[in-house]
């Protein structure tokens, strides 16, 4: 490889002296061809300056940190809406729980104001029991007279089955 090599780098150098007298030779003919035009050279930008910078990086971070603070914001506000619906929503339940118990005493209480027009008093009560005990001891006074009409006429009937008795009698 090394005689390789050595070889190539004498062909190389009689190449490029030929490359380099055709490459320094002018002519007039190649000095006045007219160069195509490549367009304008853009002007150099200006190099941001650090107040410049600081200003536009401030007001980029504080965009995006207002802009999530908001989301987040908004995040809490419909789950405080939707905690203070579910609230009212429990709030209307019991709130018609307690009018249907409110109707239901209103109906016992008036039911119970009607029996007390139509209940009887201690006074009634009182009265009635003396006008029971006046019958009851009527009906047993009756009941022992009617006792004892019923054992005369057994008497009766039994001195008369004791004369019958002895006689004899022939229809």
């Amino acid at each position: 490889m090394a005689s390789l090599a050595a070889r190539a780098l004498p062909l190389a150098r009689t190449q490029s002296s030929h490359v380099q007298r055709r490459l320094l030779s002018t002519t007039r003919v190649v000095r006045q061809e007219a160069t195509p035009n490549l367009g304008s050279v853009p002007p150099a930008k200006k190099p941001v300056g650090a107040f410049r910078g600081g200003i536009v990086g401030f007001l980029f971070g504080f965009s995006l940190a207002s802009s999530l603070a908001a989301y987040h914001l908004l995040e809490e506000y419909k789950l405080a809406s939707a905690a203070l619906q579910a609230s009212v929503e429990e709030l209307q339940t019991s709130t018609q729980k307690v009018s249907a118990h409110v109707r239901r005493i209103e109906a016992v209480e008036k039911d119970l104001k009607a029996l007390s027009e139509s209940a009887a008093t201690k006074e009634d009560i009182s009265r009635v029991r003396a006008e029971m005990k006046k019958l009851y001891d009527g009906l047993h006074v009756e009941f022992l007279d009617l006792r004892a009409h019923v054992w005369g006429i057994q008497e009766d009937v039994h001195a008369l089955s004791k004369k019958n008795s002895t006689t004899v009698r022939i229809v």
